[in-house]
C-alpha cells in the first residue's frame, strides 16, 4: 500500500511541476545565398552555438532554395555559424528575446585559394561516453564495410562474446537487447545468429546503458544494449543491396530500402542466412562418488544446420508540424536441424565396464515471431519540444522442439528409445503514455506503462514400445504449462544541465502479478510484488573535452520464460535439464564511475561494482549416477571491474583501437543442502589497427582475448581469435567488394568447461571449426534529400533477463 501511496505522491508532485511556465520558444531562419551569382546555397550546414560554452544546440542542412529553419529555446545568446564547401564561414549573432529571428539573405563569399577539388576530412570518435551510456559509433569503423554485427560487438567497450557467440556485458548474461530502442523478436531467441547475418554496415550505433535512467523497465542486471539501425529517412528514395559468404556459416544477403515522398516514409530491412552443415565434436567425463565411484565417458559427433528469414517495416506519416503516426511491422522465422550420434561407456572402481550404449538424436527447431506497433505523438503550439506520445506494440513468438532418441547397442542399459515434444510460445502486449516537458535548463519526463504476457508450454515424451512397435505417450513426462505475468509501472525523471554540469535523476515503481497453472498435473502458483527502483546519472564536463561521470542504479532479474518452463531436456538421458518455475526476482544494485577524453583520439577508463542477492544461477546435482541441472535462487553475486578503451588516430592512413576490461567475481550461495563458493579473475581484451591503403581500399588486423567464465559451481575455458579483412569500393563509391579471414591461425578451437560437487566432478571439451573466409559485395543506389520525422518515444522493454531510446527524430 505503502508504494501505491508514494505512487501518488509522484504523480502531483510531477503535474505541480509540468504546469510550471516553459520557456518560450526560439525559430532562427534565413536563406543562404552565393554573393557572386546570386544563387541559393543547398545543403549548406546552418548551426546555432550557445555562446557561452561554445556548445552546439541545433544543426542541419539548408534545402534545395537555400532556406533554413532552426528551433531552440529563448533566454541565452547564441551563434549561429553557416558553411558550406567552397565558401567562407558566415558567423551570426543571435541575441534578444524574440521568439522568431529571420536573418534574411546570408551572402557566402567564394574561399580564398580555393583548390579545384577540395577533400573534406572529419575524424570521428569511435567511442563516447554520455551521460548514462557508451554510445560505439559503428559508421566510424573502418571495418564497417567488411564486418558483421555480432563481429562489432566485440570491440565495444564492456561487451564480450565468448567461443560459443554469446553475448555478455560487464561479463554477465543479465541484460536485454533492444534494436531502435525496441524490444524485437528476432532477437529472442539467438540473437548471435542474427547479428551474423546483418552486415555491419546496416548499423548506425550500439549503445551499452549501463545505468539505465528510469524510463526503462527496471529488469536486465548488467544493463541494456541498444543496437541502432541506419535510417537516415529523406524526400526520394535510396538503399543498400548485400550479398556475402562464409565458408563457415554459410551464404547470406540483405536488402534496406528507405522511400519518403510527401509526409509518408517507408523503411524496411530483409535478411536471409543458410547455416551449411557445421561438425563438431566432443567428449564428456562424469566421475560419481556416491554411493560407489564410477566413470561415466561419452564421445559424440554433432552436425549443425539451419536457415532464417527476418524482415521489418517502419512507416511514418506526418499529419502536420505537431501530430505524426509511426507504425512498424516485423517478422522472423528460423529452423535448425541438429544430429548427433553419442556412444557412452561406464566403468567402476577397478575400470570394468559395467554399462555402455550407442544413442542417434536427431532434433529440429522452429521458431516464428511477429511484432507490431503503433505509436501516435503530439506536439504543443507553445514549445515544440513538449510531447505526449501513446504506444502500442502486439508481440508472438511461438516456437516448436522436436527430438527423436533412437538407443541401441546396449549393454546392461533398459531405457528404451523415446521422442520429445515442446510446444512452447510467449505473447506479449505493451501499452505505453510518455509526456516529456522542457523548461531552461531542465526536462521532465514522466510516464505509465503495462507490460501484459502470456506464456505457454505444452511438452510431453513418449517412451517406444518394442512389442507394438510404436510411440505412446508417458503422462509422467508430460504438461500444459501456462505462465501470465502483467507489470504495471510508473516512473518520473528529470535532467538538468548547467554550463559543464549534467544530472539525471528518477524513480520508476512498478508492480508485479504473476500465475501459474500446471494443467495436465494439476497445480497453481499465485504471486506478487512491488519494486521501487531509483537511478543517478552525474557527468561533469572538464576541459579539453574530458568528461567524469558517475551512475547508480537498481535493476531487476525477472526469470523468463526459458528459465521457468518445466519442460524437462532429456536429450542426453544421463544430463537433464529443465525450468524452474518456483523461481522468485533478484535486485541488483549497481555503482559506476568512468573518465572519458576525446579529442584527436578517444579515451575511456572506468570502475563499476554490483551485488546481487537471491541471484539466479543454473546448479547441477547428482541423482542415482544421472545430473540434474536446473535454475535457483542462490545466495549473493559480487563484481568488482575496471574497464577501458583507447582509440587513436596514429597517421592519416593507420587508425588503432583497444577496450579492454578485468574484473573479480565472487559467487556464493546454499544448494541441495551444501554452501558452494567461487570466485577469480575474469576479462577481455580487444585490439584493432587499420591502414588506409588509398582513398577507396582499406585493410586491418584485429585479435582478441576472452577469459574463463566463472560460475558457482566451475569455470570454462579461455580463448583467442584474430581476423584479417580487406575492402575496396568500386562503381564511384556507390560498390564495394570485401574479403576477410577469421582465425587463421587455427583450423579448429577446443572449447572445455568442468562442473565441481561433492558428489561428482564433470569435464567436457568440445572442438569445432574456427577458420572462415568471407567475402561478399555491398550496393548502395538511390538519393535523399529531406528527413522524415520519427517519433521521439515509444515502447522501450528492456525489463526480462537476456538485453535510451534513439534521438534519432527532430
Amino acid at each position: 500500500m505503502k508504494h501505491f501511496l508514494l505512487m501518488a505522491v509522484c504523480c502531483c508532485f510531477s503535474a505541480i511541476v509540468f504546469a510550471q511556465p516553459a520557456p518560450k520558444p526560439l525559430t532562427v531562419k534565413g536563406t543562404v545565398i552565393d554573393s557572386a551569382t546570386k544563387v541559393p546555397v543547398g545543403y549548406a550546414t546552418v548551426s546555432l552555438i550557445d555562446a557561452a560554452t561554445k556548445q552546439s544546440v541545433r544543426g542541419g542542412l539548408t534545402k534545395d532554395d537555400g532556406t533554413f529553419e532552426l528551433r531552440t529555446v529563448t533566454g541565452k545568446t547564441y551563434q549561429l555559424t553557416v558553411a558550406s564547401v567552397g565558401y567562407g564561414n558566415k558567423i551570426i549573432k543571435i541575441t534578444g528575446g524574440d521568439e522568431e529571428v529571420n536573418v534574411g539573405r546570408i551572402f557566402l563569399s567564394t574561399a580564398k585559394n580555393q583548390l579545384k577539388e577540395v577533400s573534406v576530412t572529419a575524424l570521428r570518435p569511435v567511442v563516447k561516453q554520455e551521460i548514462d551510456r557508451l554510445t560505439y559509433d559503428v559508421q566510424a569503423d573502418p571495418e564497417t564495410k567488411t564486418q558483421n554485427v555480432l563481429d562489432m560487438l566485440r570491440k565495444v567497450p564492456l561487451l564480450t562474446v565468448d567461443a560459443s557467440d554469446n553475448i555478455q556485458l560487464k561479463g554477465e548474461s543479465n541484460y536485454k537487447i533492444l534494436i531502435n530502442g525496441k524490444p524485437s523478436s528476432l532477437v529472442a531467441h539467438n540473437p548471435s545468429d542474427v547479428f551474423k547475418s546483418m552486415p555491419a554496415s546496416s548499423i548506425q550505433k550500439i549503445e551499452v546503458i549501463t545505468t539505465p535512467p528510469a524510463k526503462y523497465d527496471a529488469e536486465g542486471l548488467a544493463g541494456i544494449i541498444n543496437i541502432i539501425t541506419n535510417k537516415k529517412i529523406d524526400q526520394g528514395y535510396n538503399g543498400n543491396v548485400n550479398l556475402r559468404y562464409n565458408t563457415l556459416y554459410g551464404p547470406g544477403g540483405g536488402v534496406n530500402l528507405n522511400i519518403k515522398q510527401g509526409k509518408l516514409g517507408i523503411t524496411n530491412y530483409t535478411g536471409y542466412g543458410y547455416q551449411k552443415k557445421r561438425y563438431s565434436s566432443s567428449t564428456s567425463d562424469l566421475t560419481s562418488y556416491k554411493p560407489d565411484t564410477t566413470l561415466l565417458r561419452q564421445a559424440s559427433s554433432n552436425i549443425n544446420s539451419g536457415r532464417f528469414i527476418y524482415t521489418s517495416t517502419e512507416i511514418s506519416y506526418e499529419i502536420d508540424s505537431l501530430n505524426l503516426i509511426t507504425g512498424s511491422i516485423d517478422f522472423n522465422n528460423g529452423q535448425s536441424n541438429n544430429e548427433n550420434n553419442q556412444f557412452s561407456n561406464e566403468f567402476n572402481d577397478l575400470g570394468a565396464l559395467i554399462q555402455s550404449y550407442r544413442i542417434r538424436n536427431t532434433g529440429h527447431n522452429k521458431n516464428n515471431g511477429f511484432d507490431f506497433g503503433v505509436n501516435y505523438q503530439l506536439g504543443f503550439k507553445s514549445n515544440k519540444q513538449r510531447l505526449l506520445t501513446f504506444s502500442y506494440k502486439y508481440s508472438n513468438s511461438p516456437g516448436d522442439n522436436t527430438t527423436s532418441n533412437s538407443i541401441f547397442d546396449r549393454f546392461n542399459y533398459g531405457q528404451p528409445s523415446y521422442t520429445q515434444f515442446n510446444n512452447s510460445g510467449a505473447r506479449e502486449q505493451n501499452i505505453q503514455a510518455d509526456y516529456v516537458h522542457p523548461l531552461k535548463n531542465l526536462t521532465i519526463e514522466g510516464g505509465l506503462k503495462a507490460i501484459l504476457r502470456h506464456n505457454i508450454s505444452d511438452f510431453e515424451n513418449s517412451i517406444f514400445n518394442d512389442t507394438t512397435q510404436t510411440y505412446a505417450v508417458d503422462p509422467r513426462s508430460a504438461n500444459n504449462f501456462i505462465y501470465n505475468q502483467n507489470v504495471y509501472g510508473f516512473y518520473n525523471t528529470y535532467q538538468y544541465n548547467k554550463d559543464n554540469w549534467g544530472v539525471k535523476a528518477g524513480v520508476r515503481i512498478e508492480g508485479t502479478y504473476l500465475n501459474a497453472n500446471f494443467l495436465s498435473q494439476g497445480g497453481f502458483l499465485d504471486r506478487n510484488y512491488y519494486n521501487f527502483i531509483p537511478s543517478v546519472s552525474l557527468q561533469r564536463k572538464l576541459k579539453n573535452n574530458a568528461s567524469l561521470n558517475f551512475g547508480f542504479t537498481n535493476r531487476i532479474q525477472r526469470p523468463y520464460i526459458g528459465d521457468l518452463n518445466p519442460f524437462v531436456d532429456k536429450t542426453n538421458p544421463r544430463f537433464i535439464s529443465s525450468g524452474n518455475p518456483n523461481l522468485e526476482p533478484a535486485l541488483n544494485h549497481s555503482l559506476e564511475l568512468n573518465y572519458s577524453k576525446f579529442s584527436k583520439g578517444g579515451f575511456n577508463i572506468g570502475m563499476s561494482y554490483f551485488f546481487s542477492n537471491n541471484t539466479i544461477q543454473r546448479v547441477t546435482k547428482l541423482v542415482d549416477t544421472v545430473t540434474y541441472s536446473t535454475p535457483q535462487n542462490l545466495g549473493t553475486n559480487k563484481n568488482l571491474g575496471i574497464n577501458g578503451s583507447f582509440n587513436y588516430p596514429i597517421s592519416k592512413k593507420i587508425s588503432f583501437n583497444l577496450n579492454a576490461r578485468v574484473s573479480n567475481v565472487w559467487i556464493k550461495g546454499y544448494f541441495n543442502n551444501q554452501l558452494y563458493s567461487n570466485k577469480g579473475l575474469t576479462g577481455n581484451a580487444f585490439t584493432y589497427m587499420g591502414y588506409k591503403i588509398t582513398d577507396t581500399w582499406r585493410a586491418g588486423i584485429n585479435a582478441g582475448y576472452s577469459s574463463a567464465y566463472i560460475t558457482l559451481q566451475g569455470k570454462s575455458s579461455s580463448n583467442t581469435f584474430t581476423g584479417i579483412s580487406t575492402s575496396k569500393d568500386i562503381l564511384n563509391k556507390k560498390g564495394s567488394i570485401f574479403f576477410n579471414v577469421n582465425n587463421p591461425q587455427s583450423k579448429n578451437r577446443t572449447y572445455s568447461s568442468y562442473t565441481r560437487d561433492p558428489a561428482f566432478y564433470q569435464s567436457s571439451t568440445t572442438e569445432y571449426p574456427l577458420r572462415s573466409f568471407n567475402f561478399g559485395f555491398n550496393y548502395r543506389f538511390g538519393k535523399l534529400k529531406a528527413e522524415i520525422k520519427k517519433n521521439q518515444r515509444g515502447i522501450d522493454n528492456d525489463d526480462t533477463k537476456g538485453a535510451e531510446k534513439p534521438t534519432t527524430g527532430k
